[in-house]
């Protein structure tokens, strides 16, 4: 059973909602496509036209996760959200990354929707997971540290969590190296993510967005749910 409660986070933060995602038999490129890439290319330009001339501070969508971090004891400006970053890099001329297409086509969905989206390798994660507040035995291991260092998330501090370890820190901040996904990913969890209000009623259309984007893409078959404060804890 693939399960996800966000029960502990909701009491506090209850606009918060999670489109969660089961996405399998992937296949997963480390090349983009010539339609792959055209799709990106044009997504891309109709973000960077609506962010013309923006502040994004002053985007709701924006605000909310900013407003939510300091919240939970985030005062850092270095830490924001993964949407943020994208919007950012977006809004500088820069693009998207380019890491295959898995991760390609969920950055996507983020900047389009504006919504922070994630993805773990299944087969890397002990069930149950969930959006929890830390606890003293928490692990993280940061994506990308070659050096593979132990850190601990502060007591108090909104992570995303299997039965093991984090998946990621400060809410949807930054990946645990354990669960990333990889060329080798066959099944994954992906999660779309929003606390603004005005974003609530879209987020099964963003959900609906990347299992299509995903079965195109990459020739996923996808099953999702989401959790709410009215239905916080879900299986699929």
């Amino acid at each position: 059973m693939i399960s996800l409660s966000i029960e502990e986070v909701v009491n506090k933060f209850n606009n918060f909602r999670v489109g969660f995602v089961v996405a399998e038999n992937l296949e997963v490129s480390p090349l983009r496509s010539e339609e792959l890439n055209k799709y990106i290319v044009e997504s891309e330009l109709k973000v960077s036209e609506e962010l013309a001339g923006l502040e994004l501070g002053d985007l709701p969508e924006v605000q909310c996760w900013r407003r939510t971090y300091k919240q939970f004891g985030v005062k850092k400006t270095s830490y924001r959200s993964s949407v943020e970053r994208l919007l950012k890099a977006i809004q500088k001329g820069k693009g998207l990354p380019k890491i295959f297409n898995l991760v390609d086509v969920y950055n996507t969905t983020s900047i389009l929707w504006r919504m922070p989206v994630g993805a773990d390798d299944l087969d890397k994660v002990i069930q149950p997971q969930a959006f929890r507040f830390a606890r003293d035995a928490d692990t993280f291991i940061a994506l990308g540290d070659k050096e593979q260092t132990i850190n601990l998330p502060v007591t108090g501090e909104v992570v995303y969590a299997d039965a093991q370890k984090c998946l990621c820190r400060r809410w949807n901040w930054y990946q645990d190296a354990r669960s990333s996904v990889s060329l080798n990913t066959n099944r994954a969890i992906l999660t779309v993510q929003t606390i603004e209000p005005l974003l609530a009623a879209k987020l099964e259309d963003a959900v609906e967005d990347l299992c299509t984007q995903l079965n195109r893409f990459c020739k996923a078959t996808t099953k999702w749910s989401i959790a709410d404060a009215d239905n916080s804890s879900i299986s699929l």
